[in-house]
């Protein structure tokens, strides 16, 4: 389990694919089960799981109804490289309250290939939105890369005053 600078309180994480494929049912929401799996192996409740198509408005309002009067981990997955179709960072964006560019970082520097990732994080109301890749390894590594520091970033969104 990842170390927490929190509290033990158990965390809460809503999780949203995005992909045209899963979508369409030719391809297996592999990469959203893994870290449904992940977050459940370290503490987290999952609240509820989505799959939306890629593109910036389906990413957005997504975000928007998940993120509605709830506070926790929100976790996308898949549409942060370079494809055509890869637009969840603006999707993102476009809902953010506020961008956390220090997690972005961290999850990119996981691997050299996070440096084709053009994810982002941020805030919605209470809610902690980290975009994640869409490979099983790259959404996991990234996970990593930021889950210690999440539980502590719960805490502050929801006003609680860290330990």
């Amino acid at each position: 389990m990842a170390p927490s600078l929190g509290s033990h309180a158990v965390e809460h994480a809503k999780i949203l694919t995005v992909s045209d494929g899963v979508v369409a049912g030719t391809r297996e929401d592999r990469s959203g089960q893994a870290v449904e799996d992940h977050l459940r192996a370290n503490g987290f409740e999952i609240d509820d799981r989505l799959v939306v198509a890629d593109g910036i408005e389906s990413v957005a309002r997504a975000l928007r109804a998940l993120a509605d009067g709830w506070a926790g981990l929100l976790v996308t997955t898949g549409g942060t490289g370079f494809g055509p179709r890869d637009l969840t960072p603006e999707g993102t964006r476009a809902v953010l309250d506020r961008e956390a560019p220090g997690l972005a970082e961290a999850m990119r520097l996981v691997s050299p290939l996070g440096r084709l990732s053009r994810q982002t994080a941020g805030t919605i109301d209470a809610a902690l939105v980290l975009n994640l890749p869409g490979s099983t390894n790259g959404c996991i590594e990234c996970l990593d890369a930021v889950l210690d520091v999440v539980p502590h970033a719960l805490e502050l969104l929801r006003g609680d005053r860290p330990h």
